[in-house]
């Protein structure tokens, strides 16, 4: 009596040629929609422009951006990164809009700040001594 020693798996889907690729590509959807959980709380916390912890939300995403990392590192495979093609693209779409969040964010911060720079410039001086005061540039 024989046996067949041949593996069963190599018909399974992401099976095949590279099989520890499929497998560390096993985890992408549950890292993908965690990541996006972490994305769509930082862009709603910035957007209500309440109190938030920005450096957490950061080290989650880098946390989540290295695991992302090592389930695709050497992966070059497109019929296996094609089977998350949907959640990779909803992903980039909440990046996008976490990033002009950000952005309007960071343009309002930038607006305060010169407001405020005006500001106590004008309390500190009361114009007496300005070049301005004498007809001359300020």
């Amino acid at each position: 009596m024989t046996t067949d020693r041949t593996p069963t798996n190599k018909n399974l889907p992401g099976q095949g040629k590279r099989p520890e690729a499929a497998a560390r590509l096993g985890n992408l959807p549950g890292i993908i929609e965690r990541i996006s959980q972490t994305v769509d709380e930082e862009t709603a916390a910035i957007r209500a422009g309440g109190d938030f912890d920005l450096k957490t939300s950061n080290a989650r995403k880098s946390r989540y951006l290295y695991e992302l990392t090592r389930a695709t590192k050497g992966i070059e495979d497109a019929e296996l990164l094609s089977e998350h093609r949907a959640g990779i693209e909803r992903l980039r779409e909440k990046l996008a809009s976490n990033e002009a969040a950000i952005r309007a964010h960071m343009s309002a911060v930038g607006e305060i700040a010169a407001l405020m720079q005006d500001v106590i410039q004008r309390a500190e001086t009361d114009g007496t001594y300005t070049a301005g005061e004498f007809g001359g540039r300020p």
